[in-house]
């Protein structure tokens, strides 16, 4: 039971992120999908990208490459990323910048370096999420929602130890300006020392936290989590709690999701429901009716 009364959601497992190369060869911290946690439903992957200071002209990314069936979250905390794809969107994110692209029936998407990035060099750091699509949207067109930094609602605790930046979902009575396909939290913590939090999560809501900075306490039981691991809650309560016990600012993100309990098949960068569909989202890409990124 939480101060507040509610009951609290215990943690049920803590995973280590492993390191693995994307794209041209850049190196990312990723808790899931490792060999024996391949999914947390509705979320398919979380890459941390970097921290990492980068010289002049070693700025990698992932060239054009396609998507089908699932949605990608690419959030920036340091550097600046080019994105462009096959229905002729393009732009730039910068420091605090969230792109929520929906793939659903499919598009050839870029994801590179800034220019100037590229040549100055400079440090890189950011998370992309992949987030599971119900059947019923699996062919929906394409659509994104870009929210420059300035227009991601940020809310504090009243004692000033807590600021959370609201990317999905509500928190402290703050709510985001994203849709989202089904019901998604994904909030972004910073909890100064003794700063802790009771942060309202429904019971139909798969919750996990992931630690990219300091260390933190989690759940009645206060489970330590340490920079690099992700915290599995339970789905038995209303509320998780997030706790900085350490000396410096705990950063983390809590994501939650209702589970689309759905058949799924996924093969590279397709997700869909059969293997027929699987299949068919091949056939698409390399007959080129998903189109091609035109520069």
């Amino acid at each position: 039971m939480s101060r507040s009364g509610k009951s609290t959601r215990s943690v049920r497992q803590v995973v280590d992120a492993v390191r693995t190369l994307e794209g041209e060869g850049f190196v990312v911290r990723r808790p899931f999908p490792i060999p024996g946690f391949m999914q947390f439903d509705p979320f398919l992957l979380l890459d941390e990208m970097g921290p990492v200071e980068l010289p002049p002209g070693e700025a990698k990314g992932a060239p054009d490459h396609p998507h089908r069936g699932f949605e990608t979250v690419s959030y920036i905390l340091e550097g600046r990323h080019e994105h462009a794809d096959s229905a002729g969107h393009a732009g730039e994110l910068g420091p605090g910048d969230v792109q929520w692209m929906t793939a659903g029936a499919g598009v050839v998407h870029s994801e590179m370096p800034a220019r100037e990035f590229a040549r100055t060099g400079g440090r890189m750091h950011g998370f992309q999420v992949w987030v599971n699509l119900p059947q019923r949207d699996k062919m929906m067109p394409p659509r994104y929602q870009e929210l420059p930094s300035a227009r991601i609602p940020v809310a504090s605790t009243l004692d000033g130890r807590v600021k959370v930046k609201v990317i999905a979902g509500e928190s402290l009575g703050v709510r985001a300006a994203i849709d989202t396909r089904t019901p998604i939290q994904y909030l972004h913590f910073t909890l100064e020392p003794g700063g802790r939090i009771e942060q309202p999560v429904p019971r139909d809501h798969n919750a996990f936290a992931y630690v990219f900075g300091g260390e933190g306490r989690f759940g009645p039981e206060g489970t330590r989590a340490v920079d690099g691991q992700a915290v599995l809650f339970t789905n038995d309560a209303d509320t998780v709690v997030l706790e900085n016990t350490g000396n410096e600012p705990l950063q983390l993100l809590l994501l939650s999701g209702v589970p689309l309990k759905e058949p799924m098949v996924r093969y590279g960068p397709f997700v869909m429901n059969t293997k027929s569909e699987i299949l068919q989202a091949f056939e698409d890409y390399q007959s080129g009716r998903m189109g091609r990124i035109h520069r």
